[in-house]
């Protein structure tokens, strides 16, 4: 006749003792989500992610590399004042190497205003320019006489298109995947604070509880 109630007391007991838990619970998971959410309010404030400015990086570099051989070819044959004239003002397609330096300024304009100042998540800008680029090298290297001007004839055009297809994989392979994991998880961990927020708002305060004024005896 005893076990009943001793059951049911202890029952009743292992709910009270399960109820702190579950009440801590849920009162760490909102704050462990907002610590979640936080960086990625983070980079969103930024503006532009760590992957994308490596890239922007990069193609930087790609330019100032481009330009430094440029000059050193300016200099190997001669002298930069003359070589610049002969090269610039007497531009001739067969012997010239300014049209591969202005090739790296077009992917930089193109890829920075793009993929920096417009923020473009799509992969048609880089596409775009490692076409041309890929299209003129190889017709400059078919039609003109550059294997015969010594080392530069063959390292400007192999390394300019070299530098456009990293720049390719680059973009494909880790920026644009990577920041679409990035927002998924932002999307994910704010959808989940929400629902948290709205099953429990929290913990009343001590100000929130009040008791009411004594009433009249008799009344």
């Amino acid at each position: 006749m005893n076990r009943v109630p001793g059951d049911a007391e202890n029952a009743h007991s292992s709910s009270v003792e399960s109820c702190p838990s579950l009440r801590d619970v849920h009162s760490i998971n909102p704050a462990q989500l907002m610590a979640r959410i936080e960086p990625y309010e983070g980079r969103e404030k930024k503006g532009i992610s760590d992957v994308r400015r490596t890239f922007c990086l990069f193609v930087t570099f790609d330019l100032l590399f481009i330009t430094l051989l440029w000059i050193i070819e300016l200099n190997v044959k001669g002298g930069i004042e003359t070589t610049l004239e002969k090269e610039v003002l007497q531009y001739d397609y067969s012997s010239s190497y300014f049209d591969i330096f202005l090739l790296a300024v077009f992917r930089f304009k193109v890829l920075i205003l793009a993929y920096a100042m417009c923020r473009l998540r799509h992969w048609w800008a880089i596409a775009f320019t490692t076409a041309v680029t890929s299209a003129f090298l190889l017709a400059k290297v078919i039609i003109s006489q550059l294997f015969s001007q010594g080392a530069f004839g063959y390292v400007l055009p192999i390394i300019s298109f070299i530098l456009a297809w990293i720049e390719t994989w680059f973009l494909d392979f880790k920026v644009l995947p990577q920041e679409a994991e990035e927002e998924n998880r932002f999307l994910i961990a704010q959808d989940a604070s929400e629902r948290a927020a709205l099953l429990h708002p929290g913990v009343l305060s001590d100000g929130q509880f009040y008791s009411p004024p004594e009433s009249v005896a008799g009344s």
